[in-house]
Parts: structure tokens; sequence; C-alpha cells
């Protein structure tokens, strides 16, 4: 974003004649605009080029808007995404944000409140890029010995050029390591190509890896570059390589072995040099047993281990974390800075994290916009942690008395009108206990 304020805007969206009027609404503001027909084009683009905001319809054949949001966030994890549809809902609308949208706006679009819009989800894009810091520097937050030595071994690999496979659950970051790799790496001028094993289907996994000449299938208008030979002299980032089918998993051990690359449809091969970083969230050990995974393709791609921790593994490092993703959404939105009660940080110390660091963040961009005032107590966040499995089929006196302590937790807080403090009270416990419960049973206002 330039200091005239002028965006680059992607526009996703089947129809023609909105792309159309969305351009010439946001040329006329001096605005660069670029454009997609769909989610899958969107992110071909986005490996191309960055963009200060992505602008994206929800109702699209093929692959959905929401669908098409979960893979720009992992694409282009920085730059803020828009919604926008015609048939929009509630429902939709807090899918959206769970999944990372900055906001959601409706059709039939209001020229002022888009750029009103867009402006303030490019200022999270560039904070968000200004978070990674200088190019010697990971952008890795934590002080945990876990990470500490997850951040060593980054350091330590990057000058290589062995491959890297990273494991661990998705959301803890793995896409962060492999970035730092290649920044780090002799390679950092070079081209950093990614590849989500999972988003795309497998009958396309192998179009896209090896890339395919004109006329090779139906639909094959003309030649198009693979993966690999777009990294060369660089690095592709294979990520979700546990969902890679067993055919294309054959054809890249190949490709490893011989350093050579053959397009589908082609009758000739060509050389690559492409450092290959890898990662996954499945057991890769345990799918080798299963027949479902290549044990020489496994140990082509583990030639260095790094395991990236899960949240709540390293729970010292949220308050850290969320601290930080707090302040970058709160000056994103123009809001004044909020700071954490005690009682808020012990809560999302306790909490489980599921979605990792991905959740968090999330959690911090939504409370920096609905949180009012400048404190956050643990009973704005409470309500949007996902409740821990419940007394729910639980049998004999143990059910018995959870569902007994789950009524009286409702009952006291309808008495107290949902204040949290009279509650817990009123049941003799502290309010940090009654938060702890509340999740367990899955009690909520909202």
């Amino acid at each position: 974003m330039t200091a005239k304020n002028t965006l680059t805007v992607l526009v996703v969206d089947d129809d023609t004649q909105i792309r159309n009027t969305l351009r010439g609404v946001l040329e006329d503001e001096g605005h660069s605009v670029a454009e997609a027909a769909d989610g899958a084009k969107a992110l071909e683009v986005l490996e191309r080029r960055r963009f200060d905001v992505v602008l994206l319809d929800v109702k699209m054949p093929g692959v959905g808007g929401l669908e098409a949001l979960e893979m720009i966030r992992e694409a282009a994890p920085q730059t803020g995404v828009v919604m926008v549809s015609g048939e929009s809902t509630i429902s939709t609308a807090v899918q959206a944000l769970k999944l990372g949208a900055f906001d959601f706006i409706e059709k039939p679009v209001d020229p002022e409140r888009l750029i009103e819009v867009l402006l303030q989800a490019a200022r999270l894009t560039v904070l968000r890029g200004a978070e990674a810091g200088p190019a010697d520097d990971l952008g890795i937050l934590g002080r945990t010995p876990a990470i500490q030595l997850l951040i060593a071994d980054i350091r330590r690999v990057a000058a290589s050029q062995a491959k890297v496979l990273i494991t661990g659950e998705s959301g803890v970051g793995k896409d962060l390591v492999a970035e730092a790799l290649h920044r780090l790496s002799k390679r950092a001028s070079k081209p950093f190509v990614k590849l989500n094993c999972a988003a795309i289907p497998k009958d396309l996994v192998e179009s896209e890896l090896f890339g395919y000449e004109k006329g090779a299938f139906t639909g094959a208008m003309q030649k198009k570059p693979g993966r690999l030979e777009r990294a060369h002299e660089g690095t592709l980032f294979l990520d979700e390589i546990g969902d890679l089918s067993m055919e294309s998993q054959a054809k890249l051990l190949r490709a490893i072995e011989t350093g050579e690359v053959d397009r589908v449809g082609a009758t000739d091969t060509f050389k690559v040099d492409v450092r290959l970083v890898s990662a996954t969230n499945k057991d890769l050990a345990a799918a080798m047993e299963a027949g479902a995974f290549r044990r020489d393709l496994y140990h082509r791609l583990n030639t260095v281990p790094l395991h990236v921790p899960a949240l709540h593994a390293r729970a010292a490092d949220v308050p850290i974390l969320a601290e930080h993703f707090l302040d970058l959404a709160c000056r994103a939105e123009g809001k004044p800075v909020k700071r954490f009660v005690a009682e808020a940080l012990t809560v999302l110390q306790e909490y489980r994290w599921p979605g990792n660091v991905r959740e968090l963040r999330n959690l911090m961009e939504r409370t920096a916009i609905l949180v009012e005032g400048d404190t956050v107590g643990a009973e704005d966040l409470a309500p949007w942690l996902e409740a821990t499995p419940g007394s729910e089929g639980v049998s004999g006196l143990r059910g018995e008395i959870e569902r007994r302590e789950a009524d009286a937790i409702r009952k006291a807080l309808d008495a107290a009108n949902w204040n949290v403090t009279q509650a817990a009270a009123s049941l003799g416990i502290d309010r940090t206990n009654l938060h702890r419960k509340m999740r367990k049973y899955g009690v909520s206002r909202r």
C-alpha cells in the first residue's frame, strides 16, 4: 500500500459483469485491479503476485468462496480477504469470519463502504507483513524451550540443501517454518512455490505438480508449467504431503531421484534444480504401515525432520502470541489498544486450542472488532472458545453429578443475568473455575 493509499486488489468472482463493475469502482479511485474467475485461478495469481486485499465472492461454481477463503489464507496468510455475497446470511458471515475473513459485504456493493473496508483490510495486510520483520528474522514468536529449539534448528538447517519434512498439527504454523527455511537459504532470491496436496482434487495434483502440454487432456487449451518447474533454483513447499495419491507419490519419487520432470502429455523431459520442503499433520509411519504412503519416498523427504509443537504444548507462549495478534488487529481496525485482565490470560492458557495458532489469531481479530472498551475480560473470550467434551453420553454416578453441576451453573448464570462474577460468588467458586466449567459443559449465552 503506497503513501497515497493506492491499493492492489484481486477481485474473485465468476460473474464477468460484476468483476467489470468492481474494477470500474476501484480504478476510478486510483486502485490497481487484477481478476480471477474462480478460487483455483485466484491461487495461481496469488502465487505470482502479492496483493493488499482479495475481494472474494461467496457463491461460485466448483470451489466455493468459503473453501477458497481457507485456501487463500494458507497460500497468502498475510493478505486481508473481504467476502462479498448477494445471498448473505448471518451464519455464512460468521463462518467467513471464523475462517479468517476480514469483513463481509453484501451485494449490491455500496462503493463508499467498499473502499472503506478495503482500506482497513489493506492496513491489516501491511501490519501482518511487518510482523515477519526483516529478512533474517523468522517471525516465529515464543519463549518456551520447545519453540526456541525449533528456531535454532531452522537456522542450522536453512543454509543446507537438505530436504526437510515438517510435522505438526493443523494450524501450528508449518508454513511459517517452510517460508523461514527458504528466506534464510542460499535460494532466498529465487522462487518459493507452494502446493497444498489436500486442497487440490487428486486427479489434478499431477498436472499441478508436473504441468501439462496443450491438448494433453480435455480443457488443456495451452501449455502450463508445473510447480516443480516454476520452483527451479528455488524451493518447493509441498504442504499436506500425506494426502498425495500413491500414483503421484511414485512420479514425485522419480523426479526427486532423476532431477527430471516430464509434463503431462509431453514426450521430452527436462532438468530442474529444486529444494523440497514438505509438511504433514498425518502420522506417516502409520500411513506406511497401512500401505498409503511409500516408504522410499518418506526416506527421501525426511532428510531433516522438524516438528512444530501444538499450541497447548507451549501454553506459556499463549499470552505473548495473544497480545501480539490483538495489537496488530486493533491497529488495523483503527481501534484503541486493548489489554487483557489476568483472568482472561488464564482462560487462554488453559484452553486446549484445537485450531492452534490459526485459531488464536482469528480469535484476537474477532476480539479487536467485537469487544468494546480498552480491556478484555475472561467473560469476553469464554463464549467464543470451543467447549471441551462434556457430560453428554457419560453414564452412571459421574454422569449424573456432571449433569446436575451443569444445570446448577445455568441456573446461577440466569439468576445473575449472566454476570459471571455474581454467578461464581453464588456458587462458591472463583470466576476462572466457573469459566472452565462453562467450557466443559458448553454453557454459553451467545
